[in-house]
């Protein structure tokens, strides 16, 4: 992305970084599922929240 810090105009600041989003070459396919690196649970005690 590029660097905008020094733009102080809040509309000028977007018009630069929306260009650069698009100019970007595209992601592609993710590797794996979406939470697979998300702490998981063994086994939530019954009634009660889980975090």
């Amino acid at each position: 992305m590029a660097n905008t810090k020094s733009i102080t105009d809040v509309q000028e600041r977007k018009k630069v970084k929306r260009a650069a989003r698009k100019a970007a070459p595209a992601k592609g396919p993710r590797a794996g599922a979406r939470g697979e690196n998300k702490a998981k649970i063994k086994k939530a005690s019954r009634g009660k929240s889980k975090r």
